[in-house]
């Protein structure tokens, strides 16, 4: 099958989820009767209980298994938290405009298209022009935004609705800015990621749990990012769920206790090394990949494992799932290593996951920006004798030559390691004068013997005091939710195989509705039993659907199927009842005072549909 068909095939099957998924109202756009508003979308009840049993099962997976401190905070946000954050500064998106109409695009956008489309339409294309179509998508993250403005103008690409020719691309920051109170001189910003909200009450949060380390935070709850042209539903929106983690841990100790679990599980994984080689991910047991430094330290390993087991028990096929490291130019310069969960749907490979160590940079910023010590301590048995790196800016030096960039570059002497730190010594000691890279500045200065000290002492410690390190797990909950809808869907013929009927494969665990009960004609006997048992599963918590309308008894297992609810309750006596099971449509005949027992043990996962096919007789339509 050639690209072309292969994205046409696509394109009708994305459609079909999609008009299911609004059809019955799974999801729709938000204020529809007023033509609505792009990246922003309402779920509907089936939607609603799908991602309720998510983050439900994400909170069991994660917060008790790991008994991770939960918090909720708000989101609205002084704007200084997220200028020490950088989010104020670099939280941008390059962007470009229709120079007749002045709608916005993302400039990689443009160019994302434009070569995904010459790659998939011409087919003539020289392999020339293919390999160099296929290097800019490769690098597309790493143009600046001259460059990206000399290929949009070099590819002749211009505004997709009007063919109107596009600005240069600017810097356009993606959060919600707002003024907290009524005199409009405290500024603030609709969150854009959860995280900061624990990293600012890291110190009451160590003081909760003993001043011990390792400890985790989990935080789930709504942020917010102005998107410049959202597109792809779900998958790119305003407003959306995360579910994000930060694991503190010391810095000279990563390991995890309970790595073990997780180190023979074996999935999909796409090193930074195969990727730049232009290799395909492969299958690597992550105890394989921890050993042999693919990733940077076992406890980021074992939130991998984590999420994997995560993923693929919601439902995620294994096959389209994989774990990709960060190429180098996507890397934040503190960060040690950086992984995604990304899951193959219709779009292509979807980011759904990110799984980073984040060094000790987020809670150094709030301790610089804020004044408030965000460190850990561990006290020694006996007071030991340590050597002690010693470097001492000389801001007023600094400050005549860098002007406004002082503080980056003190920032900058300060955070150097040992070793960069005592050749930087060498150098200016022997020249006088030493190139010094900042990144934050994103230059190279010149740094003379006289703006820095640096030096080694030896001084009694009686503690150490560091600050800890940050494994980030962070979830987007809507773009899983949209992967699963897709995973989970497929077609099959009816009965007479005149017509194609919807069906979503959702495991028990998830489903927005565990089962249906129906009498199996209309008699008053038959619904008295069916509302009996509608009682007795209410009381044992399991949610169900009851319809009493006189509709086939094929039509309405085709409507729950449709909704992916797993279990069909058929009344057809008042002793002993059916119950069928969606995929295979297999069924068995239970005693009527043992069916809500017998749903529960299946969507709790205490049995499979094979343990109670075994246990009760099967019953054939």
């Amino acid at each position: 099958m050639d690209a072309a068909q292969e994205a046409r095939n696509m394109e009708a099957f994305r459609q079909a989820v999609v008009n299911t998924l609004e059809r019955r109202l799974f999801y729709i756009p938000s204020f529809k009767i007023y033509r609505g508003v792009a990246g922003l979308y309402d779920y509907g009840p089936p939607g609603c209980a799908v991602k309720s049993n998510v983050l439900a099962f994400w909170r069991q997976h994660f917060v008790l298994e790991e008994n991770m401190l939960e918090v909720d905070c708000p989101c609205v946000t002084p704007e200084v938290v997220l200028k020490a954050s950088g989010h104020v500064d670099k939280f941008t998106d390059l962007m470009v405009k229709d120079e007749k109409t002045g709608t916005c695009y993302r400039a990689d956008h443009l160019l994302k298209d434009y070569c995904k489309e010459k790659l998939e339409k011409e087919p003539n294309l020289s392999a020339e022009k293919t390999e160099e179509l296929r290097h800019v998508l490769a690098t597309l993250d790493d143009l600046s935004a001259l460059e990206l403005g000399a290929k949009i103008k070099g590819y002749g690409i211009t505004a997709p609705d009007t063919k109107n020719a596009v600005s240069d691309p600017y810097p356009f920051n993606l959060m919600f800015q707002t003024s907290i109170g009524p005199s409009g001189v405290s500024p603030g910003y609709m969150r854009p990621e959860t995280a900061q909200g624990i990293f600012v009450n890291f110190k009451d949060l160590y003081y909760y749990n003993g001043n011990k380390l390792p400890f985790a935070a989990a935080q789930i709850g709504q942020a917010f990012r102005n998107e410049i042209s959202p597109r792809q539903g779900l998958l790119r929106v305003r407003e959306f769920t995360l579910a994000e983690i930060e694991h503190f841990v010391d810095p000279e100790d990563k390991s995890h206790p309970k790595f073990s679990e997780v180190a023979k599980l074996e999935f999909l994984m796409f090193p930074r090394e195969d990727q730049v080689s232009g290799r395909t991910a492969r299958r690597i047991p992550i105890g394989e990949a921890v050993s042999q430094g693919i990733v940077n330290n076992q406890t980021l390993g074992y939130f991998i494992g984590r999420v994997y087991l995560f993923l693929t028990q919601l439902g995620i096929d294994k096959d389209r799932l994989r774990f990709r490291q960060h190429l180098a130019n996507e890397m934040a310069h503190y960060a040690a290593d950086c992984w995604d969960a990304e899951i193959e749907c219709s779009y292509g490979w979807i980011e759904c996951v990110g799984i980073a160590d984040r060094s000790a940079y987020d809670l150094r910023a709030h301790t610089d920006k804020s004044g408030v010590d965000l460190v850990a301590h561990e006290k020694f048995p006996e007071p030991r004798e340590v050597e002690k790196l010693i470097i001492v800016p000389a801001k007023k030096e600094l400050g005549l030559a860098f002007k406004g960039g002082q503080k980056m570059v003190v920032e900058a002497l300060e955070a150097m390691d040992e070793k960069e730190a005592m050749e930087m010594k060498q150098t200016l000691e022997s020249k006088g004068e030493a190139e010094f890279r900042v990144c934050t500045l994103d230059k190279v200065v010149t740094i003379k013997s006289t703006m820095v000290s640096i030096s080694k002492k030896n001084i009694k410690e009686h503690q150490r005091v560091f600050t800890p390190s940050v494994i980030e797990p962070s979830f987007g909950i809507g773009r899983i939710i949209y992967c699963l809808y897709e995973h989970s869907f497929y077609t099959r013929s009816s009965r007479d195989g005149d017509e194609q009927m919807n069906v979503f494969r959702f495991p028990p665990l998830i489903a927005p509705i565990k089962c249906t009960v129906f009498p199996l004609v209309q008699n008053q006997q038959y619904e008295d039993v069916a509302k009996d048992i509608a009682k007795s599963l209410t009381a044992t918590g399991i949610s169900y659907k009851i319809d009493i309308t006189g509709t086939s008894i094929g039509k309405r297992y085709a409507r729950t199927d449709e909704l992916g609810v797993p279990f069909a309750v058929t009344v057809d006596s008042t002793s002993s009842v059916t119950v069928r099971e969606r995929d295979s449509k297999q069924q068995i005949r239970v005693n009527v005072d043992e069916v809500a027992s017998v749903i529960k043990e299946v969507t709790d996962g205490v049995s499979t549909w094979a343990d109670v096919l075994w246990k009760y007789p099967t019953h054939s339509s």
